[in-house]
């Protein structure tokens, strides 16, 4: 840390990162997944189990996402590596108590009264419930709603609340005291975030996967329309008090070649700010956050203090908060706003100032008094308490971490750190969201060729699918992890203990289970006989999408190539997840499975198989989901 710190009467623990990994935990959750039905009300152990239990003090917890009672006595936070809640004493400092609430919890809300909890279970597939009753954070029952739940919105009165689903494309109502999911909105590919405005009466989703902005109106709950700005991991939600905006931060990508020059000009990425109207279709406004040389990686928090007089946005990537003055703000659409931050805004250290934190700020909630936010600083394992005054770190609340850190979490750090790039532009994660992809293809110079665009390939299972990148070249992982940092980044020469904790991380991460299978993890009637279809000799799929990976880890020459292309071929990409991309192929030209299977990659030209009939392709179609 290089800011100034008072510790809580918490024993501060150490801040270094730990990895995500894969144990009976996870297995736990995703047999209970399985096993679950589609929806329905579960009491405080799930599906008649018992509830995991909470992890030791010596453990990281990793919080995402926190909220603070009205009163802000309390404040709890979400847990995404100990797949716990928190309850602290915001007077103290001192957590009072921690719940287990499932595998990978990623967001949180609260109802007006403070008394219930909501939050979205990714990998267990859950809205988990908790009621605060005094100093008791007690479980009240989990709502199956599979497809990957991410962010949560709850009404004021705590009756309804709003989950993304984001493997699904779609927003779930739930009935939180009858504990039944009601009705699904379909929305924009990959929603993640969202908010609702104070009435109730707008939901704002970040769809990622369509590079935009989602407005549903929750009264006939349907969307209303969806502004696409080609916005890369749009961060969280946060519903302006007169409900007229949204505001979010995002990444643009400018389809140029990753050369030193490009990146400082900010034609690879950028860092913004965004607002989408509320009560109508309009073009999105942003303003850019990047100052020359020493750019913004990886934005994600967003608030405003409730006077409204502060923008503020956490930057993962770089560690710190922005704060902004939101009188006079630079706000653009068409032509606008440019490469770099505004030059007024830039010399004018009452409208914009940053404030370090460390770590890797994730959520953060403003105070009441307007001068207090409250920061989930993941890698840190603390919430931050920062002055906006004073722009300093005024305490910090440890949640508990692990006594040293791992190989693997010092990669993961690495990972999501922007500062190894070239004047801290962006991370891996800035490509490979949460150790996945991202819906663009892109340049990412690998093969030493400019102009290639190329799907990010997803690390999830990476180190498990060898050989690497898409024409499979790369036949060591640390030296594809070497290659990476030194070339795509453009950051410093990495230490052999750098890439050796980069591979460490690598090897934790893998794909959720997907939600395509039946309650019992079985395959349905129509991915059977699908599955007979594609080791058929009509389709011929198993030719190379063979094994447990769906892959033979061979390159092919399928007739794809391109003239500017260095190598020949390419290497056979793992079908594992596949249900949940959005961009398909090596140049993302398709964008569905049935794009694929009918098009320029069908089983005749692909593989020399035959034209598939509507209800084979169907079928095909529902077992490629089940991977």
């Amino acid at each position: 840390m290089n800011v100034a710190t008072t510790q809580s009467n918490q024993t501060r623990q150490p801040t270094q990162p730990r990895p995500r990994s894969a144990g009976l935990g996870l297995l736990l959750t995703v047999a209970l997944a399985l096993a679950g039905s589609l929806s329905g009300w579960s009491g405080t152990a799930a599906h008649g189990e018992d509830p995991p239990a909470v992890p030791s003090p010596n453990h990281d917890r990793s919080p995402v996402d926190l909220v603070l009672t009205p009163d802000e006595a309390w404040l709890v936070t979400a847990n995404a590596t100990s797949g716990t809640l928190s309850l602290v004493r915001v007077s103290t400092g001192q957590v009072i108590s921690e719940v287990a609430c499932g595998e990978d919890p990623t967001s949180l809300a609260i109802s007006a009264d403070g008394r219930t909890v909501v939050v979205a279970v990714r990998r267990g597939g859950d809205l988990a419930v908790f009621k605060l009753n005094g100093e008791k954070l007690q479980p009240a029952g989990q709502v199956r709603l599979v497809f990957e739940p991410y962010g949560v919105a709850l009404t004021p009165d705590g009756k309804t609340a709003y989950v993304s689903l984001s493997a699904a494309a779609e927003i779930a109502v739930v009935d939180v005291e009858k504990g039944a999911l009601v009705e699904k909105i379909p929305v924009g590919r990959w929603p993640r975030y969202i908010t609702l405005t104070p009435d109730g009466s707008r939901l704002a989703v970040g769809c990622s996967g369509d590079g935009g902005v989602a407005v549903v109106d929750t009264a006939t709950r349907k969307m209303l329309y969806l502004e696409k700005f080609v916005g890369l991991n749009l961060g969280q939600m946060f519903a302006s008090p007169d409900g007229r905006y949204a505001y979010f931060p995002w990444i643009t990508y400018r389809d140029n070649p990753i050369t030193p020059d490009n990146i400082r000009r900010g034609w690879v990425t950028g860092s913004r700010i965004g607002r989408v109207k509320l009560d109508g279709p309009a073009r999105r406004e942003a303003i850019t956050l990047d100052p020359r040389g020493k750019a913004v990686g990886d934005p994600h928090g967003i608030g405003i203090t409730p006077d409204g007089k502060r923008l503020i946005g956490a930057a993962a990537g770089t560690h710190e908060l922005l704060v902004y003055q939101t009188d006079g703000l630079p706000f653009q659409d068409y032509g606008g706003p440019g490469d770099h931050i505004d030059p007024d805004l830039l010399e004018d250290d009452q409208r914009f100032y940053r404030i370090a934190l460390g770590g890797r700020p994730m959520a953060l909630r403003a105070s009441s008094d307007n001068r207090h936010v409250f920061v989930a600083n993941y890698l840190a394992n603390v919430v931050q308490v920062v002055d906006l005054d004073s722009r300093r770190v005024e305490r910090e609340i440890a949640l508990g971490a692990a006594e040293r850190p791992s190989l693997a979490r010092q990669g993961e750090a690495i990972f999501y750190d922007a500062a190894r790039s070239l004047d801290q532009w962006y991370s891996c994660s800035t490509c490979h969201y949460d150790g996945g992809t991202n819906s663009v293809a892109m340049d990412t110079n690998n093969d030493g060729t400019p102009f290639t665009f190329k799907t990010v390939l997803s690390l999830r299972n990476a180190a498990k699918t060898g050989p690497w990148t898409w024409h499979g070249w790369q036949k060591e992982l640390p030296e594809a992890m070497r290659k990476s940092l030194i070339d795509t980044m453009r950051g410093p020469e990495p230490s052999d203990d750098d890439v050796r904790a980069m591979v460490a991380y690598i090897q934790t991460l893998s794909e959720p289970a997907s939600s395509h299978r039946e309650p019992d993890g079985k395959l349905s009637a129509a991915a059977e006989r699908g599955q007979r279809v594609f080791a058929s000799d009509r389709a011929r799929c198993a030719q190379c999408h063979s094994g447990p990976m769906a892959t033979d880890g061979e390159v092919h020459d399928v007739g794809l190539g391109e003239k500017r292309d260095r190598y020949e071929g390419y290497n056979t990409p793992s079908l594992v997840g596949v249900h949940n991309r959005v961009r398909l192929l090596h140049d993302g030209r398709a964008r569905t499975l049935e794009e694929v299977l009918t098009g320029d990659h069908s089983p005749p030209r692909a593989s020399g198989g035959e034209s598939l009939t509507p209800e084979e392709l169907a079928d095909l179609v529902a077992y490629l989901k089940t991977l």
